[in-house]
């Protein structure tokens, strides 16, 4: 019985995530180990739970009514860990998140250090990455998503937030006609980040005008490499205040319309909805929320 319940904790992750490799690196397991498991499940009960091809895997009309019965087993034993270890003082477990790739120095990344120094009996699996990941098929306990959340199925709690700045190098400037008002931002060389959108607002005494470049001269799939093209003189972008502190103070980077600001973003915490969420995440967030006006980039 002990392995049919895992057998079916298998096929939930394999349902959730849409394939054996994607439910082997959330259960971290190998592949072969869930094929393994998923076959004698199928073999003990005399049914084909999934359709089978070489690029996707769906629920069969056997698997579809297995699904929710299994799921809610899955969530009552994740509940009942949850609940012994809410009754310990100090937590035990692990962890899986994700969060920028940037940022190393921040109080962000610092506030995660501190939770772990607090607790030497979690495990922290971190991936760093600016590209947004899914967090069901990768087995995600919980991401940090930074300025405006789109609709998705994930919840999520604002954490903290972060600030902006326009900047390019003095080389880049020297070589332009002086920047006075938002207008002469629409022909300037601009770096674009693949992920983000291109438009650029910038709001001053109430005003708030979009600017859509017309040159993106460079685009990078990551902030540290946006950073990287400005800084060699390629063009203008946004950069987040705490990436750029020094090379602001040294005169590396020269900000662009001073008198106009760019709008605060959020930062927040996301997990995916399904089953109860885990107590180690919720006292993560706990902790990122201990003091949030100090969370920052």
């Amino acid at each position: 019985m002990i392995d049919d319940y895992r057998s079916l904790a298998v096929f939930v992750a394999i349902a959730d995530t849409g394939s054996l490799s994607a439910a082997g690196r959330r259960l971290k397991l190998s592949t072969s180990v869930i094929s393994h498991h998923l076959s004698r499940l199928e073999d003990r009960q005399g049914v084909t739970l999934f359709f089978r091809s070489t690029r996707s895997m769906s629920l069969t009309p056997e698997g579809h009514i297995a699904l929710e019965p299994a799921r809610r087993m899955v969530a009552a034993g994740e509940e009942a860990l949850d609940a012994i270890n809410a009754e310990n003082d100090e937590p035990v477990g692990a962890l899986h998140i994700a969060m920028p790739a940037f940022g190393e120095q921040s109080r962000l990344h610092a506030a995660l250090w501190d939770f772990a120094n607090q607790h030497p009996m979690v495990a922290i699996s971190l991936h760093c990455s600016d590209t947004p990941t899914d967090l069901i098929k990768d087995g995600f306990d919980l991401a940090i998503r930074l300025g405006t959340l789109r609709s998705s199925s994930l919840k999520s709690r604002r954490i903290g937030s972060f600030k902006r700045r326009l900047v390019a190098s003095p080389e880049y400037l020297a070589k332009r006609e002086t920047i006075k008002s938002p207008d002469d931002l629409i022909e300037q060389d601009f770096i674009a980040v693949t992920q983000i959108p291109s438009q650029v607002t910038v709001e001053n005494k109430g005003r708030s005008i979009q600017i859509d470049p017309a040159s993106i001269r460079v685009e990078v799939n990551t902030v540290s490499a946006a950073k990287a093209a400005v800084l060699a003189g390629l063009g203008i972008w946004h950069l987040p205040l705490g990436e750029i502190e020094q090379e602001l103070a040294q005169g590396r980077l020269i900000p662009v319309l001073s008198d106009w600001n760019l709008p605060e973003l959020g930062i927040y915490a996301v997990w995916p909805d399904i089953g109860p969420q885990k107590a180690l995440t919720r006292r993560l967030i706990d902790h990122f929320l201990e003091d949030r006006t100090e969370l920052m980039l």
